[in-house]
């Protein structure tokens, strides 16, 4: 049987890597790695994770701020005789600075929407025919919550929870929403009350277009989804920058929510809509 292909950008680190991990010991897959620089040392240990039965890793190079670099990834994927990519997970992003639009420079927003942006259409572009191919046919965007519109109650129970002085506080309410099982989702009102005009409109539009690769592909599962504030690199900068000591949930319970709605999704359920890791639907 042939193995499921799954490429995942960013994978070095962080979220990418947490999901690169889980992937790899799901048996019977190839995993593509597309790094920004295959040659860091954080890429060449990847090669050192643990496999599952007939699963390998193959590690390509895809700059997200080099318009040339995806079709350049494609074309090294048809060299080593790979022509088709069942699931793609788009997760390579930056989040540097975390301005109010008063206090933001125009070069923010451009350092943020070349990768979060510009690179995934890029991506996309290039990968597409290979999506096309797959009986799977799945595009996941990994977006934030730093673009939602409208809030529910359980993000306004996270905008409270910034103003926790104690971190430990801060992780049992957290605790006690998830052992709870709470699932509140009514509409409260406007964007969460943070700062955060470089990186929020950024994932906006990412979160548009896989609505629009939902609209305009219609054999295609593509959804955008929230991985949850997690404790990554970017996550606990952001933690910083709001005067707390990390973000609120662990990578680990990040990817894992991640690969369960994968897991089941398809075009009729979860294409065309914004997911969370926890599994729940939320409003644009």
């Amino acid at each position: 049987m042939a193995p499921t292909i799954v490429l995942i950008t960013g994978a070095n680190r962080g979220i990418g890597k947490g999901l690169l991990e889980l992937y790899l010991l799901k048996p019977n897959h190839l995993v593509i790695a597309a790094n920004r620089d295959p040659e860091d040392p954080t890429s060449k240990e990847l090669g050192e994770l643990p496999t599952a039965n007939d699963t390998t890793l193959l590690v390509v190079k895809n700059d997200a701020t080099v318009p040339t670099d995806a079709a350049a990834a494609v074309k090294f994927l048809a060299s080593k005789d790979i022509h088709h990519i069942d699931i793609v997970i788009a997760n390579a992003g930056v989040a540097y600075v975390w301005p109010k639009v008063s206090e933001l420079k125009t070069e923010d927003i451009q350092r943020h929407i070349v990768p979060n942006v510009y690179g995934n259409v890029w991506l996309y572009q290039a990968v597409l025919p290979l999506l096309k191919r797959s009986e799977k046919k799945m595009w996941v965007s990994i977006g934030s919550s730093a673009a939602y519109l409208t809030v529910g109650v359980s993000c306004l129970l996270f905008a409270v929870s910034l103003g926790l002085a104690n971190n430990s506080v801060r992780r049992q309410f957290f605790e006690l929403l998830r052992n709870l099982k709470i699932r509140l989702m009514n509409v409260f009102r406007n964007m969460l009350p943070v700062s955060n005009a470089a990186y929020g409109p950024t994932k906006l539009v990412l979160h548009y277009l896989t609505k629009a690769m939902h609209i305009e592909e219609p054999e295609l599962t593509a959804f955008p989804i929230d991985p949850g504030w997690a404790q990554t690199r970017i996550g606990n900068r952001g933690a910083h920058a709001f005067g707390v000591k990390e973000a609120a949930i662990t990578t680990e319970d990040s990817v894992n929510g991640v690969i369960k709605v994968i897991d089941v999704a398809t075009r009729e359920t979860h294409g065309g809509k914004l997911w969370e890791y926890t599994g729940n639907q939320v409003p644009w």
